[in-house]
């Protein structure tokens, strides 16, 4: 039996849009509940998360459960970190501050058995087989693998044309927070200046032949990415929806009670 199909990539190489939510609060029951709300996607952040590799694993299950598509965002591009999320039944994931097409090279050959890539073979004991439960597995995994890198900082910007050229690289993802720290505008993510530098970006990623991922919480940002043609766009994230949605109600149940704060 091969690996199970992963159906964000193939929405990824045909140019398909989805939409997904980022998971930053690291509970089950959570993604079960993203996992039904009728988003495509749902990434599991190990990189800003509280998370552990037994989190990231429950979350996977809750996902699959759901009928959701599971992306892990690791926490750095090491090798072993990439080989353990793998394992974890990760068929997707995105890896952070990735500022050359070296960096880009050395990410995809991580999730790729050898000869084509690095990646350690322990799969008759890794969820990813279905606990040895895929014969064909090791010899079928790679082509469902997709790697989505997040370009970050100048230097990436500078180098987005080679590190999208990369054999292997599903998606190029911008990261609007960083790269607006990084250009010198720490909180303001819709600078002019950003924004400009963000378009661009995404008009060079789809000139090279890749997806496009970028996230954006308000219905402005939702506009602006479709009228670009964004491919991969991440809506929500469930902290955010809670924390404001608390606030909200809070301050909402005052006014109307008039209690005031103590």
């Amino acid at each position: 039996m091969p690996a199970p199909e992963n159906r964000l990539k193939q929405d990824l190489t045909a140019g398909r849009k989805s939409i997904g939510a980022w998971l930053n609060l690291g509970s089950g029951p959570v993604a079960e509940m993203a996992a039904g709300s009728g988003f495509d996607w749902c990434v599991i952040d190990g990189e800003h998360g509280p998370f552990d590799v037994t989190v990231i694993r429950d979350q996977l299950i809750a996902l699959r459960a759901g009928g959701c598509d599971a992306v892990v965002r690791v926490p750095t591009d090491a090798r072993w970190v990439i080989k353990q999320v793998l394992d974890l039944g990760a068929q997707s994931i995105l890896v952070p501050m990735v500022d050359t097409a070296e960096q880009a090279r050395a990410a995809v050959a991580a999730t790729r058995y050898p000869p084509k890539g690095t990646r350690g073979v322990g799969a008759s004991v890794a969820r990813a087989s279905g606990y040895g439960g895929y014969s064909d597995y090791t010899r079928t995994a790679d082509q469902q693998i997709a790697v989505i890198v997040q370009v970050e900082t100048r230097e990436a910007l500078r180098n987005i044309d080679a590190i999208a050229a990369v054999d292997g690289v599903d998606a190029v993802f911008i990261g609007p927070a960083d790269l607006a720290a990084d250009m010198g505008y720490l909180g303001q993510n819709t600078a002019p200046a950003v924004t400009e530098a963000i378009d661009q970006a995404i008009k060079r990623i789809h000139a090279a032949g890749k997806a496009s991922g970028f996230i954006g919480m308000a219905p402005d940002s939702w506009a602006w990415a479709a009228a670009r043609d964004v491919t991969f766009m991440a809506v929500t994230c469930d902290l955010v929806a809670l924390a404001n949605t608390l606030r909200h109600q809070a301050q909402h149940a005052r006014e109307t009670m008039g209690i005031t704060s103590r």
